[in-house]
């Protein structure tokens, strides 16, 4: 959760530039449109944030037409990535995937422990992302959108041979998944984005019906 776009891609490398040349409006179809600097809704739109300063929206690659879950990204998905899960309900999965594959990445239980949520994360990157090494840091309490909730701390190796590091914030409320993950390369674009992801997870909130 690129946070998790950078799966999705795989040998599709995307040569891609910083924030302003990522959205740019001067190279035709862009699969990107931008964030402004105030509060938006995300997702479903259940879920409001306040961008610390311009990202880019990324149309679904990696959570294909999984309408609870929204990517964005400063400099590129191969680069750095947050997602937004807002709201996904019991049964449903991350991603769209044929009953018949081989291997699948575990649905979402309403029921589900952090632990198990972590898990779910960890399939995730090794079955549809093709990280060849997966390593959990850390997996401890944290509230979130009021909540009890968790924080997810990892790190993952892929097979283009770079190191990535991610963050997941999320909690389960009325049964339905909340989630904010971030995802970026562990050289110099970890500690870069790092503290937008922050001031987005600190602002998050739920819309009120």
């Amino acid at each position: 959760m690129k946070p998790l776009l950078k799966l999705a891609l795989g040998g599709a490398a995307l040569a891609l530039g910083a924030c302003s040349s990522v959205g740019s409006e001067n190279s035709g179809f862009s699969p990107y449109s931008a964030v402004p600097v105030k509060r938006v809704s995300v997702g479903d739109g259940s879920m409001i944030v306040s961008a610390p300063r311009p990202w880019n929206r990324h149309r679904p690659i990696f959570f294909e037409d999984v309408r609870q879950v929204e990517d964005w990204t400063l400099n590129g998905p191969l680069l750095d990535g947050i997602s937004f899960v807002t709201g996904l309900k019991d049964g449903k999965s991350l991603i769209r995937q044929r009953r018949t594959a081989s291997q699948q990445v575990p649905i979402f239980r309403s029921n589900m422990t952090p632990p198990e949520v972590a898990a779910m994360i960890e399939s995730l990157y090794r079955v549809r992302g093709g990280s060849v090494d997966f390593k959990t840091l850390s997996l401890q309490p944290r509230p979130f959108l009021g909540a009890n909730g968790f924080q997810l701390d990892y790190e993952h190796l892929d097979d283009d041979e770079l190191w990535r590091r991610g963050r997941a914030v999320g909690s389960v409320i009325n049964g339905k998944l909340y989630l904010i993950l971030i995802d970026a390369a562990r050289s110099h674009y970890w500690d870069a984005v790092l503290p937008d992801y922050e001031a987005l997870v600190a602002s998050a909130e739920l819309k009120r019906a």
